[in-house]
């Protein structure tokens, strides 16, 4: 089952590759056009406004915080009920160094503020703020995909593996729109998120 979305696609794997091709594009405009120069980075508005982006072609939802529950195997994201609490603050949650710009990064991968398309749009939201408080973006291309989404998954209980991983992989290149473009790498998102409680509300 495809989620529902604005280009009447029902097949699962076709709407992952129109997705995936429309996003890249998306991601491409988005680097070259100054359209996020207005948004604060770290703030769930600046992601907001990424995601919107991304995904405005394809689904009702971009841009918007999901109203049902999702849950990857047998991790739960933070339910409904609390996530405009835990955007809050997220919002508020320091980001002057690269251990605090990652530890803000994994509270929103918790957070999973979308219905679909976090991964991508969160990775680009990370980008920005280590550019804008390092002046460092990270080598998606360094960064082994089995590694990383096991520590992703491990992170909210121990955010160590994901620190080291994403460390390794740090460059100056910020300008470069090939090493930006690796982290929109479709390889990268997790795939088939269980939705346990498809109420809206």
């Amino acid at each position: 089952m495809a989620l529902d979305n604005k280009l009447n696609i029902t097949n699962s794997a076709e709407l992952n590759r129109v997705e995936e091709k429309i996003s890249k594009k998306k991601a491409v405009e988005l680097f070259e056009n100054g359209y996020l120069d207005n948004y604060e980075a770290g703030t769930f508005k600046m992601l907001a406004a990424i995601h919107k982006y991304l995904f405005d072609e394809i689904y009702d939802f971009a841009g918007k915080a999901r109203t049902v529950n999702i849950a990857k195997g047998n991790f739960r994201f933070v339910p409904v009920m609390y996530l405009q609490a835990a955007l809050e603050n997220i919002d508020k949650m320091p980001q002057s160094t690269f251990d605090e710009i990652v530890e803000k990064y994994v509270e929103m991968n918790v957070a999973h503020p979308f219905r679909e398309g976090n991964g991508r749009s969160a990775r680009i939201w990370l980008d920005i703020i280590l550019k804008k408080e390092l002046n460092m973006v990270v080598d998606w291309s360094m960064v082994d995909k089995e590694d990383y989404l096991l520590a992703m998954e491990r992170s909210p209980v121990k955010d160590i593996e994901i620190k080291y991983i994403l460390k390794q992989a740090l460059t100056d290149k910020v300008n470069d729109r090939k090493m930006y473009m690796k982290g929109i790498d479709h390889s990268y998102h997790y795939e088939g998120y269980d939705i346990y409680k498809a109420e809206e509300l």
